[in-house]
Order: C-alpha cells, then sequence, then structure tokens
C-alpha cells in the first residue's frame, strides 16, 4: 500500500483551482496509475476524499466529485466488486440532486454504466434509482453542452463518439437479456412506468430545444432507437408519438449557422441521423409524409432534396400498405419535382452512357427519379398505373412528339420531353413487370409515330432507301424509345446477376425487341448516312449512334438481335470511319462506340460477337496502316487504331502487332531507300506506340513481351541494313526513335533488358567503331594535333543511328543490369562526345550514375567500378597536360572553321566536353559522390581563366570560342542540378541521394560567393553570375530563402548583370522567382526587409525588361507584395513606384497593364493607411 502522504498531495493539486490544467491532469494520471496497480484502493481513496466530497464549499466539493469521476473513467477496464460499485452508484445518485456539482457528477455516472459486466457493472436496482433520479432531478437545457452530452450519454447510454444504441444496454445484465430486464423493471411495477411514460416525457423534455449539432446527433439516433424499445403500436409511446414528432420535426430541414470549421458534426450526418429517427416507426407517418410533401413545394432546393430523400426512405420502412394512401398525392410532387427541373440536357443524355442517374446534374430531379423508383419497387402496381394513367404525362407525350425536327421544338417542349424520357427511362429500370407495362404501353405508339412495323418477320426487310428526305424521323419519338432501350439494357445486365429463370427471351418487352431491331438498326443507319448529304442536326446524329451501340451491347442471353444484325452494326460504324472526312461528330461518336462495345464485349465475355468484332472491325482497322484511305489522315487512323486496341486485351495483342509491322515496314522502306514519305509516317507512328501502346500494356500487362519485341526488330533491322539513306530529314525521326528506344527499354525486367543491351552491342561492333580493350586512352577532349582530324570526321548515317538507339539502351537500364565491356564503351562515347552527340552525353552520365562502387557486386568480369570510370573519364577528358589548342565550334550543327587558342594559364576544355563533364558531374551528385568536385573544378577554371576573360575583354578574333567556353561551363550548373526528361530520372532508373539537391547547393553556393568577390573582369563576373544564377534557381526554394541573407546581395547583383542580353532572358525569369519566393515566405522576409531600397528599385527596372513579359509581370506582382513590408522601409519608394506604374500601364501586353493597375492602386493605399495611423495615434 502507498503511503499516504505520497498521493494526497496529488489530491490536493487537483482540487487547488490555481494549478494549471497540465498539473491537475498529471496528478489525477498519478493517482490513477496507484489504483490500477493495487497501490491504492478505491475505498481508501474515497475514504480520504470525504471531506472534498462533503465540504459546504461548491468548488472545492465540485473540484472533489470531478476527481473521482475522472479516475473511474479511467479506471474501466479495472474490475471492481459489486459492493463498490453500489456504493458508487448510490453516491453518485444522491449527488444528481446537487446541482451546483453536476458536471462531476454526471461524468461519474456515465463512467459507471459504461462499465462491463467482467469488471463489475450496476445491477438492475441500481440502475432503477439512478434512472429515477435523472427523470426527476435533471433539467438537460440549462446545461452546457458538454454537460449535455454527458447527460445524454449516461442517461441512455449512448456516447456520441461510440455511436452505441438502445441495443448495448443490454449489456447491463448480459447481452441476451432484454433492456427491461436489465434495468429490472418488470411487468406493473411503478418502474415501467417511470420507464415508459416518464422516459418518454423525459426524453421529449430533454431534446426540446436542443441546438448543438453534436448533442442533435446523439438525441436523433436515442429517438431512433427508443421506438425500438416499445415496439406495440397501442403501448406507451402511442400516446406521446405527436409530442415527440412536434419535437423533432422543427428540425426539417436542418439549416446550420455554425461555420464550418467550428463542428465537429457535418450536416448530412445529422440530416441522416434526422432521417432514421422519421423512419424509425409508422406511427410517425400521419406527420412526417406531409410534412415532407409540403416542403418539396418550397422555395429552397436543399428543403427540396432532403424531402425526396426522407420520402424514399420513410417510404421502404412504413411500407406498401402504410403509403397507398398517400400515392396520388406523392406522385404529383414527384412529377412536379422531376418536370420543373432547369436542366434541359437531351444532347448531354444521349451523347453518353451513362449506368443509372448519377450524370444528373439536377439534384432535385435525381432524387426524385431515385424516390419514384422505390415506391415502384415496393408496391404492386399502384404507382405505376398512376404514371400510365397520368393525363400529364399524356400531354408531354404529345406535346414532346408533335414538331418533327430537333430544332423546331421549343425550349419548353424540350424540357418536357427530357422530363419524360427520364421517367419512362427510370420506370422501365425497375423491374421486369415495370419494364413490360412500360413497353406495352409507349413503344407500339412510339413506333406508329417513326412510321416503323409493329411487327416484323424475318421475310420483310426495311431498306435505308425506303427513308427519303421528305420523310423525316419524328425526334421526340426517336429519342423516347432510345431512353426505352437504354432502360431495358440496365434491366438486362442487372438480370445477369439473377437466376437464369427470373427473366426469359419470351417475356413481351424481349419478344417486342427481337421483333422491331432490324427495322430499328436501318432507321438508326439512315440517320448516320444521311448525315453526310443532308443537313442533319448533332441530336439526331447522338441518336443514330447511341441506339445502333445500345442494340449492340445487349446480353447474350437475351439476344435482341441476330448475329448478323449484330455485324451490320459493326459494318455501319467501320464504314462511316472510312468515309468520313476528317474528324466530324458521325465520325467521333462512332468510333467511342467502337470503343464501347469492344469493352462490352470483353466484359462480359462474349465469344460470338468477339469474332465478329475481330473480323469486322479490328482487322479492318489494322489494316488502316497498311492500306491508303485517301480519306483518312494518318492521324484519324491512328486514332482509331489506338481507340478500338485499347476496347480490351484480345484486341489490344493484334492492333500493336499489325502497329510493329507497319513501323518496320516503314523503317526498312526510310532506311533502305530513303523514302521520305515513310520518314515522315514513322513519327506519327512512333508516337502512337510509345504515347498510347506501351503505357496500356504497362497497366495492364504484358508490356515486356512487346517491349522485347520491338526493340529486337529495330535492332535485326539496323543490323541487316549497312547502307542508311535517312538523311537530314531523318533528324525528328531519330530523336522520336531514341525516345521510343527508351521508355522499351526501361519498362522491362533485367534479364529483358541483358536480351535488349547484348544485342544491341553487337550490332555496335560491326559499326567503323571497333570496341576493344586495347583502345588507347589517349583519345584527347584536350585538343591534340594527330587526332584533330579524327574528331573532325563526321559521323555517317548509320553509325550516328546505331550509336544514338545504343545510347538510349543504355540511358534506360537498370543499375543491376550487366553491362559488359564498360570500359570500351565509355571511351567509344568520350571520342564521339567532341562531335557534339549529346545523347552520348545523356548515356555518359547515365553510365557513371549506375556503376557500383565495388567488384563484389559486378556479375560480368568485363565490367568495371565507379573509381575505374572516373580513372577513364580523368585520362581522356581532365588529365592532359598540353594547353587548349584547337577545337572545333559547332552551333546548331555547322561546324565552325578550326581555330588556334594560345591560353598560357591553364588546361580548359572544348564546349562539346563540358556538356559530357555535366552530365557526368549530375549522376555524381544524384548518387552523392564526392568525385564530382573534380569535375566542377573544372567548370571554375573554364570560368575564373583570367587569360579567357582578357581576351573577350580586348576583343580578339577568338572571342566566340571562349565566349562559348565560359557559357557552356556555366550553363553545366544548370545541366547538373535541373530536372531531365531524356535521362536520370526515377523513369530511367537512376540512382538518387535524398536531399541530394540541397546538398550540391550548399557545397557551391561558397564557392562561387568568393569566386564573384574576387573577380575582377566584368565578362568574367558575368558568366559567374550565370553559373550562380542556374545554381540557386534550380536548387530547392526553401534552402535558398533559408540562405537568403547570404544569397539577396548577389541575387539582385545577378538580376541587373543578366537582364542586359536577351540571351540570358529564360534565366533572369528564373532567378526573378527566386526573389517572388524570398518575398513571399517568413525565412526570407528578413532579408528583404533590411534590403527593401535595392530590391524594390531592381524591381523598378525589371518594369521596362524588353525581353519577355513573364519578367515584367512578375516584378510587378513582386512590387504588390512588397507592400505587406513595414511601412517604414517602403513608404520612402512610393514616388518612385507610381511613376514606373505610370509607364507600365502603357505596356503592349493586357496582363502586365493589369497587374500594374493592382500594384498602383497597393502603393496608392499606402497613403491612406499612413494617414489612417496617425489619425489614431
Amino acid at each position: 500500500m502507498a503511503k499516504s502522504n505520497s498521493w494526497i498531495s496529488h489530491i490536493e493539486t487537483f482540487v487547488d483551482f490555481s494549478s494549471s490544467p497540465n498539473q491537475q491532469t498529471a496528478s489525477r494520471d498519478a493517482i490513477a496509475a496507484l489504483l490500477k496497480s493495487e497501490l491504492l484502493t478505491i475505498e481508501v481513496l474515497v475514504k480520504e476524499l470525504g471531506l472534498y466530497l462533503t465540504t459546504t464549499d461548491y468548488i472545492i466539493r465540485g473540484r472533489g466529485i470531478l476527481l473521482l469521476a475522472e479516475l473511474l473513467t479511467c479506471l474501466a477496464a479495472k474490475p471492481l466488486d459489486n459492493s463498490t460499485v453500489h456504493s458508487l452508484v448510490a453516491f453518485f445518485t444522491e449527488k444528481l440532486e446537487d446541482w451546483q456539482v453536476l458536471h462531476g457528477t454526471l461524468i461519474g455516472c456515465l463512467a459507471l454504466l459504461r462499465r462491463k459486466r467482467n469488471v463489475g457493472m450496476v445491477t438492475g436496482s441500481d440502475a432503477k434509482s439512478l434512472a429515477g433520479s435523472y427523470l426527476q432531478s435533471i433539467q438537460v437545457q440549462p446545461l452546457s453542452k458538454h454537460d449535455r452530452l454527458a447527460d445524454f450519454g449516461a442517461r441512455f447510454l449512448l456516447p456520441f463518439s461510440k455511436g452505441y444504441g438502445w441495443r448495448q444496454l443490454a449489456q447491463f445484465e448480459g447481452e441476451a437479456r432484454s433492456l427491461e430486464e436489465n434495468f429490472g423493471y418488470q411487468g406493473d411495477s411503478v418502474l415501467v412506468e417511470i420507464q415508459g411514460d416518464g422516459l418518454i416525457y423525459g426524453i421529449c423534455e430533454a431534446i426540446d430545444g436542443e441546438k448543438d449539432p453534436e448533442c442533435l446527433m446523439l438525441t436523433f439516433h436515442i429517438v431512433a432507437d427508443l421506438v425500438r424499445l416499445f415496439p406495440d403500436p397501442f403501448g406507451n409511446l402511442a400516446g406521446f408519438v405527436e409530442d415527440l414528432f412536434d419535437v423533432l420535426g422543427r428540425y426539417f430541414p436542418l439549416h446550420f449557422t455554425h461555420p464550418s470549421d467550428d463542428i465537429v458534426v457535418k450536416r448530412d450526418d445529422l440530416s441522416r441521423a434526422l432521417m432514421l429517427a422519421f423512419a424509425s416507426t409508422p406511427l410517425f407517418e400521419p406527420f412526417v409524409i406531409p410534412l415532407l410533401l409540403d416542403k418539396l413545394s418550397s422555395s429552397l432546393p436543399l428543403a427540396k432534396v432532403d424531402s425526396l430523400k426522407y420520402l424514399s426512405h420513410c417510404s421502404v420502412k412504413y411500407g406498401p400498405d402504410t403509403m397507398a394512401k398517400h400515392a396520388n398525392a406523392i406522385w404529383s410532387s414527384l412529377k412536379g419535382a422531376i418536370c420543373h427541373s432547369s436542366q434541359e440536357s437531351i444532347l448531354l443524355r444521349v451523347s453518353e452512357s451513362p449506368d443509372d442517374l448519377g450524370f444528373l446534374d439536377d439534384e432535385i430531379a435525381k432524387e426524385a427519379l431515385l424516390c419514384m423508383q422505390k415506391f415502384l419497387l415496393q408496391e404492386d402496381g399502384l404507382f405505376l398505373s398512376l404514371i400510365l394513367e397520368d393525363e400529364d404525362v399524356e400531354l408531354m407525350l404529345r406535346s414532346a412528339t408533335s414538331v418533327i425536327r430537333y430544332n423546331d421544338i421549343p425550349v419548353e417542349n424540350r424540357k418536357k420531353l427530357y422530363a419524360l424520357g427520364c421517367i419512362l427511362s427510370a420506370s422501365a429500370k425497375v423491374s421486369i413487370g415495370c419494364c413490360i407495362k412500360m413497353f406495352q404501353h409507349f413503344f407500339p405508339r412510339l413506333m406508329d409515330i417513326l412510321g416503323l412495323p409493329k411487327k416484323y418477320s424475318s421475310q420483310a426487310c426495311i431498306s435505308g432507301d425506303s427513308f427519303s428526305t421528305s420523310q423525316q424521323l419524328n425526334f421526340g419519338a426517336l429519342y423516347l424509345c432510345i431512353e426505352l432501350l437504354f432502360a431495358c439494357r440496365v434491366l438486362a445486365l442487372s438480370s445477369e446477376k439473377l437466376p437464369s429463370a427470373s427473366i426469359s427471351v419470351d417475356e413481351t418487352w424481349c419478344a417486342l425487341l427481337q421483333q422491331i431491331s432490324v427495322p430499328l438498326v436501318e432507321v438508326f443507319h439512315f440517320i448516320l448516312t444521311s448525315s453526310t448529304t443532308q443537313d442533319v442536326c448533332d441530336a439526331d446524329i447522338y441518336c443514330g449512334v447511341k441506339g445502333l451501340q445500345i442494340l449492340a451491347t445487349y446480353p447474350h442471353c437475351f439476344l435482341p438481335i441476330s448475329e448478323s444484325t449484330f455485324a451490320n452494326i459493326l459494318t455501319i460504324f467501320v464504314s462511316i470511319l472510312t468515309a468520313s472526312p476528317g474528324e466530324t461528330l458521325v465520325w467521333k461518336l462512332s468510333l467511342k462506340a467502337l470503343m464501347e462495345i469492344g469493352a462490352f464485349i470483353g466484359k462480359f465475355h462474349d465469344s460470338e460477337k468477339a469474332s465478329s468484332y475481330m473480323t469486322i472491325v479490328v482487322e479492318k482497322v489494322v489494316s488502316f496502316l497498311c492500306v491508303d484511305y485517301t480519306t483518312m489522315s494518318l492521324p484519324q487512323k491512328l486514332e482509331a487504331f489506338s481507340g478500338i486496341g485499347t476496347a480490351g486485351p484480345n484486341f489490344m495483342l493484334p492492333a500493336t502487332q499489325g502497329l510493329e509491322a507497319a513501323i518496320s515496314a516503314n523503317f526498312s522502306e526510310a532506311s533502305v531507300n530513303g523514302n521520305l514519305k515513310s520518314v515522315k509516317t514513322l513519327v506519327p507512328l512512333l508516337q502512337c506506340f510509345s504515347s498510347k501502346m506501351l503505357p496500356w500494356f504497362d497497366k495492364n500487362g504484358g508490356f515486356e513481351d512487346v517491349a522485347l519485341r520491338f526493340s529486337v526488330s529495330i535492332w535485326d533491322q539496323i543490323e541487316c541494313n549497312y547502307t542508311f539513306n535517312i538523311g537530314d530529314q531523318g533528324k525528328e525521326l531519330l530523336d522520336r526513335m531514341i525516345e521510343t528506344m527508351k521508355l522499351a527499354v526501361a519498362g522491362c525486367s533485367e534479364c529483358n533488358q541483358s536480351l535488349i543491351l547484348e544485342k544491341a552491342y553487337n550490332v555496335l561492333s560491326s559499326t567503323c567503331f571497333l570496341l576493344k580493350e586495347s583502345m588507347p586512352s589517349s583519345v584527347p577532349m584536350k585538343i591534340e594535333d594527330s587526332l584533330l582530324t579524327q574528331s573532325l570526321n563526321p559521323l555517317s548515317c548509320r553509325d550516328e543511328w546505331v550509336i544514338s538507339l545504343f545510347a538510349s539502351v543504355i540511358i534506360a537500364l537498370r543499375p543491376h543490369t550487366p553491362v559488359q565491356n564498360v570500359r570500351a564503351i565509355l571511351k567509344l562515347f568520350i571520342s564521339v562526345l567532341g562531335k557534339g552527340h549529346l545523347p552520348v552525353a545523356h548515356a555518359l552520365g547515365s553510365v557513371i550514375n549506375k556503376l557500383p562502387l565495388n567488384r563484389n557486386i559486378i556479375a560480368v568480369s568485363s565490367a568495371c567500378t565507379l573509381e575505374e570510370a572516373m580513372d577513364i573519364v580523368s585520362e581522356m577528358v581532365l588529365c592532359c597536360s598540353t594547353r587548349l589548342r584547337k577545337f572545333s565550334v559547332v552551333d546548331n550543327g555547322d561546324e565552325a572553321p578550326t581555330r588556334i587558342l594560345k591560353v598560357g594559364d591553364g588546361d580548359l576544355v572544348e564546349p562539346n566536353a563540358i556538356v559530357g563533364l555535366a552530365w557526368i558531374g549530375k549522376g555524381l551528385v544524384m548518387r552523392g559522390n564526392e568525385k564530382v568536385k573534380d569535375i566542377v573544378m573544372v567548370f571554375l577554371r573554364c570560368l575564373t581563366c583570367s587569360k579567357l576573360g582578357n581576351t573577350l575583354l580586348q576583343g580578339s578574333s577568338e572571342q566566340d570560342v571562349f565566349s562559348l567556353v565560359m557559357r557552356s561551363a556555366a550553363d553545366a550548373f544548370h545541366v547538373i542540378l535541373s530536372d531531365s526528361d531524356v535521362s536520370l530520372n526515377k523513369r530511367f532508373h537512376a540512382t538518387l541521394k535524398p536531399l541530394y539537391k540541397q546538398h550540391f547547393f550548399s557545397t557551391m553556393t561558397p564557392i562561387l560567393l568568393t569566386s564573384i568577390k574576387e573577380c575582377d573582369s566584368q565578362t568574367t563576373r558575368c558568366f559567374l553570375y550565370r553559373a550562380f544564377g542556374n545554381v540557386i534557381s534550380n536548387a530547392p526554394l526553401a534552402a535558398v530563402v533559408n540562405e537568403a541573407k547570404v544569397l539577396i546581395f548577389v541575387l539582385l547583383d545577378g538580376l541587373s548583370i543578366l537582364s542586359k542580353s536577351v540571351q540570358d532572358r529564360d534565366l533572369t525569369y528564373s532567378l526573378l522567382l527566386v526573389l517572388s519566393g524570398m518575398i513571399m515566405d517568413e525565412s526570407g522576409l528578413e532579408a528583404v526587409t533590411e534590403n527593401a531600397r535595392s530590391t524594390i528599385n531592381r524591381l523598378i527596372g525589371l518594369i521596362s525588361y524588353p525581353h519577355m513579359m513573364l519578367v515584367r509581370e512578375t516584378a510587378i506582382q513582386c512590387l504588390v507584395a512588397m507592400t505587406g513590408l513595414p511601412h517604414t522601409r517602403i513608404f520612402p519608394m512610393r514616388i518612385q513606384v507610381l511613376q514606373a506604374m505610370s509607364k507600365a500601364l502603357d505596356d503592349p501586353k493586357r496582363n502586365v497593364r493589369r497587374e500594374a493597375v493592382s500594384c498602383r492602386q497597393a502603393w496608392l493605399d499606402l497613403l491612406v493607411i499612413l494617414l489612417s495611423n496617425i489619425n489614431d495615434y
């Protein structure tokens, strides 16, 4: 037993009002820990608390009772004997009469009632006294919100957070016992009366006037479960049902006035709880239904929607017999809600294929139709007869079909037609019986209006010629016909899940569909063929396409159309694809319909339809790529091709094979014969393959087979063709082939990548570049006279293709895919790099990024480690003692003449090599390797070489060459830090170290700042600023902003210098975005504030920047943001800013002028704010 002085202090701390909440909580938890570990008993605790529980000081008494109550809450799982529980119940029952300590008492009662049987729970006799005290002593509504919640939970054992109902009250004496047994009131005892009439009256009194959402949620659930407690319609509840609903009905419809952030309960949840209370007993029916029907005439849309939802739910709970007397009134209200919908979307409705009513934008109409379906489902035909015999429905049908052409139908009649279509469709979808009656009542009339026979024999045939231009089809009848067809299809699909005997093809609607399917197909065909020769409106085209699509997508077991009719529908759509000039509406809808039909066949595994679809559609569309359809452009063919393929796996495979064959044939024609048409054709073919086919296989499976087959096929063709005739016109084709090859290889496994790599390596070995380990390592990127001629020799067309595609394979490899002869490949890439071959630079970066650090994990003997690879790079690029003498400058593919450079203070690297080193550095940075420092030092050497700077200043003939070297070195930092789509990204399996950009930024920033500070050449300083700008504009903004105090001076100077050249406009904009980030971020705001004058001056200078509109616009936006700085810092600059804005108001770009107006107003308001502050002072 714990010593009393060790825990009595905790009691005193909790009771003391001067203690902080944290101290009180800690004291309570300390006492609870002693009780749980049995170092202290509840009896001893209560004995020590005696004075605090009985003192006349109500504040101390309240704190003592609250401590005991909270301790009982903490001990919910600790066993207590029956006598202890009994004593505690008696104590709290007595304290219910003490209103000054009611808060703690309610918490204590709730804690006791929540206890379960295995740890000691409240007995029936104790529950009687506790319940009686609750009903007699407590008035709920004057209590605080938390006390009301505790009262409801304790009184009814319904804690809101758990969502318990009355059924959980059975835990009082065991889960199998009833509530009456738990509370111990049986027969005609006094407690029965208390817990009957008294309980119901107490509930009414407790919830009357409640406004808090959380309390309301609790009380609504209580009412819903209360009626289950008194199910007898002539029992206790019957006498109070009107009073109870009088309280509940005041809350409908629910309207929140609280801010959404201040409440936990959502309106929809609370509304559903009230709906459950309304539907809890049929005794509420005389009050609920009139109320709901009355609210349907409300002007508030939310009230109408809630009324319809409640009506649907209550109709199911009350039962058809109870609701029968309201059928006429309900149908009248539902009809009004549907017909007075603000939506008129016939074109949308016929252009889509929704599965149900979810597509409706009008929430009222949607709920009204759902409610109508609920009534149709549960009654025996009364409600359906009201619909069929309704005079308004008849009038809507007549008015909707009184005008033939859609464009001639008045807007009001279109709304009626739309409403009638919704009613017919929703009714027919409900059940087989409803569908039969709807068909029998409406379909024959629609056939008469359309001029179609009501019955059709196999010997009869309706030709498209029978529909002349003078015989216009009635659009209203056509639209309603499609609505019924679609409803039957939905019903048929839902019946697929039912036993086969549940619906038969002999049903009336099935038989009628079989009889008129051929005439309907002819009618829809006539509409579509007429669209190419006559003035047919879009609505007719939508109906024609949708009608054919619906007929073609009925489940196989119903067979509303024959196989020949199905084939005819497919042929109609395919003929439209081949005959329509351009992507017309009918062409697009026909393609979409074929895709939907194909998806339907795949979903329901209809083998017979699949065979027809494969023969008529897939094979025909695949032939588009081989046969010259003069009416179809290549983009049209590819759209149709890819669309049909995506309809299902069974159709995608032959489509892909057809595309691969077309690629192979055109590639052969282009490479062997130099066919320019094939070159132009290949680009969109490869685009389709890479952007549509490969992603589909990646998502649905089978990617590797397709990718491997494609890659090997391309390499096979290159291997067999030694005379590549693709000229300069093939540059776009080569770029597209490289991208496609990378995507194909990247998605393969390591095993398949090895196969592709082996094939590519064999082809590469057969080119003029012989891969040998003995290849000299002194192929210099420092220009050597003896090898200059070799480096200037241009690549042949075939060599360029081979090396480019081999580089694309290397780029896409996974890190653990083994690569043979890495040394020879590196030497080859480095030697080709001097010719300005960019894909090789990308491949070099990828190789360096993915090479292993040591030989223990290398599976190929001819592979090498990262250390060995960097040695090769150093030998061939970095470590050359000779000075830079000659190199070739390549600009846009045009080779400039060789120039003689004499630089006496260091070795420099040619621009093409700098690009390669930049990508190698990018690979090292991304994997977090420190060897990147060697490469960065090369760039800095090129940037800070004094000889180069002096040469540029003197304006010598070597100026362009040296400028290109320094610019390339500065731009290398952009390559290292920027995100790339062509290489070294997650898609191509790059090795990434977390926070690699932040690490490089923190390493390079001090070096660049020092170099800028020490530089005495204006030209060199300009390129250093360019390098600095590339670093901070590509680094994470958060890292840059954290160093704002150090960087802002250089950033502003950089903006000043770089804004002078049009070549630096993109970098200028990037730096301006960094500055805007500093202005908007709290971390950078202090640095901006301290340099407000310099910042504003720099922004004012950029307002007239002539080379990019975005720079001017962003500069003005930054000036607006600057108005949020302390006024003492910015007010002196007010005149300069306003003068600059006056000039900006004449800017030729509207966006700039609009921002200038906002900025001018913001700075004018500074004076108003300043004067206001002076007056307040």
